[in-house]
């Protein structure tokens, strides 16, 4: 047995972080439900441009949208949603053996909505209404106009997949606009179960203080945040708050770790997801890791519920020079930029792809 099956035995869903026509067409996404108990997947507009101006998987398509009239955004996003409603069929047994909880797979809004909550509230039920399958997540970043988005879309009927969460503070602000928006769903005498799970990227906050600290703190910092956070979604399940809505047949919102891929190149690869391992939590894994995680990773026990030494770890970042707060505002700046990047890269690749040849 592999150590990716044994995540999955301690209650861990893995999630592949990442989609492409040529994974669905191969097979291979099959493989690594069958044999690697992947459960799910993500994908971003990073990905996408990736998987768009790597190869030719895309081209015939785009260029039979583009004959048909479609460009730009509608374009993508009828691409996009063909592969994810595949791969969403593809894991609906999961989805159905859980009762909802697993199985899941991600489309984000544009990226430019970033601060128009109105629009992401718009399009996010759009995206969920053309994809028309019940196991598919909207990504929405967990930035202020953001959280607007996710409670509307939660009362709305429309599954989240928070993203873009870096501290603690991101993810209770994130898990209080999801229980308002099924708390308001109660009151309105709809149907609680609605899907949701909140994205706290952690190998972000390692790259983004590498060469700054003592040797003893080096790349401690992600998993420090993580059990911080670990620990607070624990105590919000345990609250009466949260017991009520469960007992009302509300889902609760699994914390899911992002950015799990290490990239410090004399780290273990696999030094994230053995830190990571708790039960009713989503690690969503890029391939390399994926792998190197099966051949030689080990599941030594879960993380403490009570956090561990997450609270002295973080003073000692304090400590040492870094405002933590700031710097989680920072990524999550840095991280929303980035992807609006990816995005416009993405946006002029799909338009390269759909020019009539010369």
């Amino acid at each position: 047995m592999n150590a990716a099956i044994n995540l999955h035995e301690l209650g861990q869903s893995l999630w592949l972080d990442n989609i492409t026509r040529g994974l669905l067409d191969d097979g291979m996404l099959e493989r690594y439900r069958r044999e690697l108990a992947v459960t799910g997947l993500t994908s971003n507009p990073t990905i996408y441009q990736k998987a768009i101006g790597g190869g030719g998987f895309y081209d015939q398509a785009i260029a039979a949208m583009a004959a048909a009239g479609q460009r730009g955004e509608e374009l993508f996003f009828a691409l996009a949603v063909e592969d994810l409603r595949r791969a969403a069929d593809l894991f609906r047994p999961d989805f159905d053996a859980t009762k909802g909880v697993d199985g899941w797979v991600s489309l984000e809004v544009s990226p430019l909505l970033v601060n128009d909550a109105a629009a992401t509230i718009r399009v996010a039920a759009q995206l969920h209404r053309q994809a028309d399958r019940p196991n598919l997540f909207i990504k929405i970043p967990g930035t202020h106009a953001g959280l607007v988005a996710i409670e509307e879309s939660i009362f709305a009927g429309v599954p989240v997949n928070v993203t873009l969460l870096f501290s603690c503070e991101h993810y209770m602000a994130a898990a209080e606009a999801y229980v308002r928006g099924i708390e308001r769903r109660l009151e309105a005498g709809l149907d609680p179960r609605v899907g949701s799970v909140a994205s706290l990227f952690v190998s972000r906050w390692d790259v983004a203080v590498a060469g700054k600290t003592p040797g003893e703190l080096r790349n401690k910092l992600g998993i420090a945040v993580a059990r911080r956070t670990y620990r607070a979604y624990r105590e919000l399940l345990a609250s009466p708050r949260w017991r009520e809505l469960a007992e009302a047949g509300a889902l609760p919102q699994r914390l899911l770790w992002a950015s799990t891929g290490v990239k410090d190149e004399t780290a273990s690869d696999v030094l994230y997801l053995e830190a990571l391992a708790a039960p009713n939590t989503v690690n969503t894994i890029p391939e390399k890791t994926l792998l190197a995680f099966a051949d030689h990773g080990v599941v030594s026990g879960s993380m403490p519920a009570d956090g561990g030494d997450a609270e002295q770890v973080l003073a000692a970042y304090e400590a040492a020079g870094f405002d933590l707060a700031a710097l989680a505002q920072q990524l999550q700046k840095e991280g929303a930029d980035a992807f609006a990047t990816s995005w416009r890269d993405l946006m002029a690749q799909v338009d390269s792809k759909s020019a009539p040849a010369a």
